[in-house]
């Protein structure tokens, strides 16, 4: 069991391809804790959102060790009022592009299957779908720092993590989780 201070519910936040995933994986290592990625229960077959969905993120986040990435407004309130930690990646806007953009290519050159079956859309929709990944990415950077302010009001025990950069994220790592990062 871990000490008290140390995070047993744990939600990840940021722009896609910040490495919310990436870095929840490391927490749920680091901690002892069960991870699961959202993605891969909100995307159903042919990306259509699963029915389940709702469900599974509430038995999911029913247990008392988890970590999970904090997206989809339709679970953001039930997974915040769950949560003791939100943490934050709060990177700049290039650090992030760069990253979405060379995580699409990769996945998409290599046919990388995502969850479900489905895999990333061919390049050129970047240009006609308002939604793609990249385009979503660039659209919604600005707008985390105000839904995780308003979880934190909304939650007052929440404590809320903001992490600026990749090295920040290392050292909290690190300083939660002694000689895990």
């Amino acid at each position: 069991m871990p000490p008290a201070d140390v995070p047993r519910r744990v939600l990840v936040a940021g722009t896609s391809g910040s490495g919310k995933s990436t870095l929840a994986r490391r927490i749920a290592e680091a901690s002892g804790a069960r991870y699961q990625e959202i993605d891969a229960l909100f995307h159903g077959p042919d990306w259509t959102p699963r029915p389940t969905f709702e469900a599974d993120v509430d038995a999911f986040t029913s247990g008392d060790m988890w970590v999970i990435e904090w997206q989809y407004g339709l679970v953001r309130d039930l997974l915040a009022a769950r949560a003791d930690t939100l943490v934050f990646l709060d990177y700049r806007r290039s650090l992030v592009m760069s990253r979405v953009v060379r995580r699409t290519v990769r996945r998409r050159v290599r046919r990388e299957e995502l969850w479900n079956g489905n895999r990333e859309a061919p390049l050129a929709t970047i240009f006609t779908d308002r939604d793609h990944i990249v385009r979503w990415a660039w659209r919604t950077h600005s707008g985390h720092a105000a839904q995780v302010a308003r979880a934190a009001a909304a939650n007052p025990g929440l404590r809320v993590v903001r992490l600026r950069s990749p090295k920040a994220a290392e050292r909290w790592l690190a300083g939660t989780f002694p000689g895990e990062a």
